[in-house]
């Protein structure tokens, strides 16, 4: 039987060897955890998978921000990981955690949604795109397709030009 439940009900070492395997041991040297450095996941966005007690795919989602050359800084939510074990990606299990936690950004967001990810498949899908988020910055290297936002629940999307960073 497949169950969502709060990421923070799941042991971290086996939210880390997902992670391992869905991305990789080097992954810490990616652009995202500069993003999100020395930040906690947000626990009411945050979401495990799990299969007759296995885990098999999580969803974090982090508090960053926008900050613009003047120096105002706008809340926002970084979506991402989202990790499915190997051997059952595909399957439809990424949906499930994405649609999920968008249910719940629309009354626990405290920020518009952003992300580094494959713009057709999130757009398509989730409704994520490129069209705010042309003048921002990141702390590494990034492909500006792939830098998405979605607004939600009333929360506006900077457009300007500003570094994302942790708040």
């Amino acid at each position: 039987m497949v169950e969502l439940l709060p990421l923070s009900d799941i042991e971290p070492q086996a939210v880390e060897e997902l992670l391992d395997a869905a991305f990789g041991a080097d992954r810490f040297g990616r652009t995202a955890y500069r993003i999100r450095a020395g930040a906690d996941a947000v626990p009411a966005l945050s979401f495990a998978l799990v299969d007759n007690g296995a885990l098999i795919g999580t969803i974090q989602c982090w508090p960053v921000a926008h900050r613009a050359v003047d120096g105002a800084a706008t809340p926002l939510v970084m979506v991402g990981p989202v990790a499915v074990r190997p051997d059952l990606q595909r399957g439809g299990h990424g949906r499930v955690l994405m649609a999920h936690m968008l249910d719940a950004a629309e009354s626990e967001a405290d920020g518009a949604l952003m992300m580094i990810g494959d713009p057709e498949y999130y757009g398509r899908f989730f409704g994520f795109d490129a069209d705010a988020t042309g003048a921002w910055d990141l702390p590494g290297p990034f492909e500006q397709r792939r830098l998405l936002a979605r607004a939600v629940n009333r929360h506006d999307l900077p457009t300007g030009a500003g570094m994302i960073g942790p708040r």
